[in-house]
């Protein structure tokens, strides 16, 4: 199986629900966001690759658009499946140290 990976940098803001008034996540606040995208195929095309690099633009462009500096939406793997099929994984950091990861 071969696998490639490619990172988008954004800010966004986001609420989390269900915390007291007092904790610091609980009002809207923003983080400057590192989303992993996540690949494989058990082969390769006839380059050797995955997926080219260049075709991810699409993500890239998709989160300039519509994730930078908006109220963060927990959907980025279902946008990216149907048009990246080799997706298995999206994976978001809001910090250097912490990561969120979807894989189905």
């Amino acid at each position: 199986m071969y696998t490639i990976a490619k990172r988008f940098a954004f800010s966004a803001s986001h609420t989390i629900g269900g915390l007291p008034p007092q904790h610091p996540c609980a009002r809207l606040h923003g983080h400057n966001y590192e989303v992993e995208l996540i690949l494989r195929s058990p082969v390769l095309d006839g380059v050797g690759f995955v997926r080219d690099f260049g075709e991810l633009a699409i993500v890239r462009d998709f989160i300039a658009a519509t994730l930078d500096h908006q109220h963060l939406n927990r959907w980025l793997y279902d946008w990216c499946k149907p048009r990246l099929p080799e997706v298995v994984a999206v994976r978001v950091s809001e910090t250097p140290c912490t990561w969120a990861e979807y894989r189905p």
